[in-house]
């Protein structure tokens, strides 16, 4: 529905942004919810899930207009075969839709359309011609260093030379939006000045960051239910066919997790998550280790962990789990990587660890002293509601759709 004293607003996503329920999709709908306050939205977003057509409809109370597009991942594969021949980013053949074009194109001109937002440098394609709008593009993260580091890791050389491939095209091309854009965005300091460093001053002014919030109705230990198990446990939570995910629990798994287990044969390690890969799926078979694949509610899963974990290798700016963890009043054991980009209360910082012995020694510790964790999550959970409203941390980004 049209409001006659909103001005309008193209924003277009690369996934759908519901439901909330991992990383790119929890800050895509909050950042939709929030701006859905302040302007007529016309969002056209792509599903690459089958399973999340059934939310189409619920994005319908943040816009007054949308298209939703199906992503055929086979297809999307070949459009991106098709552009590395011609020397583009694959991420960005892989999400352009033909269909969707005509629709923003038409939008653009018949509603006079004057501001976009961009959630991925894969959708800045859609108006890279459209010189005379507004754009602004939330990055997120810098993905072509997050393809690099994928390189770095990768054995299978023609994947080290897809992914080498990709994080040299897409870093040109995140360059090129940021000349031509008005403004991109990332979800940490961090980030944002890692991207700034090799620009020129002007460009560099462009670039700026907000983080991600939580929604603290939702994770609170208020709803914190019936807990999903009779004996005491850690948790690890995230989408389980993500590599950055899959590389963390395995790395705890074998490295962290025997040391704990031998002092506490009572305790199980709960890995939650939807879509767990099959190198997930044998972790069950280590003793205590417990993979649950998709869940309904995960707040209970981490409302009634003795701490939550969160020993991810490779990351990129702000991790969720963190925050809904800590907004669950948890303390949370975790690496440099996952920490990058929160601004951690002081009793938490002690809690950063890279190293498996003293990941182990500090998961121990807790595990020994049971109100000291209780006093760190309380200390977490007033933090989060202090720093990480969504309401809030959305005010500079808004102030740079309105040229501020």
């Amino acid at each position: 529905m049209k409001h006659m004293n909103k001005e309008p607003l193209l924003f277009l996503c690369h996934r759908i942004p519901f439901p909330p329920n991992k990383g790119d999709k929890i800050r895509s709908f909050h950042i939709l919810k929030e701006l859905s306050h302040r302007y007529d939205i016309h969002l056209g977003t792509l599903v690459d899930d089958p399973n999340d057509w059934q939310y189409a409809d619920v994005l319908k109370q943040y816009s007054c207009d949308q298209l939703v597009r199906p992503l055929r991942p086979l297809w999307g594969k070949l459009k991106g075969l098709l552009g590395m021949l011609l020397g583009k980013p694959i991420s960005l053949t892989y999400f352009h839709d033909s269909q969707l074009q005509r629709w923003v194109d038409h939008k653009i001109k018949a509603e006079g359309i004057q501001k976009v937002f961009l959630y991925s440098s894969a959708m800045c394609r859609y108006v890279e011609k459209q010189p005379g709008l507004h754009r602004v593009a939330d990055f997120v993260d810098v993905d072509s260093d997050k393809w690099r580091q994928y390189a770095e890791k990768a054995t299978n050389p023609l994947m080290k030379a897809v992914y080498t491939y990709e994080a040299n095209t897409l870093a040109c091309y995140e360059q090129k939006i940021t000349r031509d854009f008005d403004a991109v965005s990332f979800v940490s300091s961090e980030e944002a000045a890692f991207f700034a460093k090799p620009l020129a001053a002007e460009l560099a002014a462009k670039v700026f960051a907000f983080p991600n919030g939580v929604d603290t109705a939702f994770f609170t230990p208020a709803a914190a239910g019936q807990s999903p198990f009779t004996q005491p446990y850690l948790v690890f939570t995230g989408a389980m066919d993500y590599w950055a995910n899959v590389d963390a629990v395995v790395w705890f798994v074998k490295h962290v997790w025997p040391g704990i287990r031998k002092q506490h044969a009572d305790l199980q390690f709960a890995i939650v998550g939807g879509n767990p890969t099959e190198k997930v799926w044998q972790l069950a078979e280590v003793d205590g280790v417990v993979v649950t694949g998709r869940v309904e509610d995960i707040r209970a899963y981490i409302a009634h962990a003795t701490f939550a974990v969160a020993p991810l290798r490779i990351a990129r700016g702000i991790q969720n789990k963190v925050l809904e963890a800590m907004a669950m009043g948890k303390s949370v054991v975790m690496t440099q990587m996952a920490a990058e980009g929160i601004n951690l209360p002081p009793s938490q910082l002690p809690m950063v660890h890279d190293e498996a012995d003293d990941f182990m020694r500090c998961c121990l510790q807790l595990i020994a002293n049971p109100h000291t964790g209780s006093q760190i999550g309380q200390e977490n959970l007033h933090w989060i509601g202090a720093h990480y409203q969504w309401q809030a941390v959305m005010d500079k980004l808004v102030g740079k759709l309105n040229h501020d």
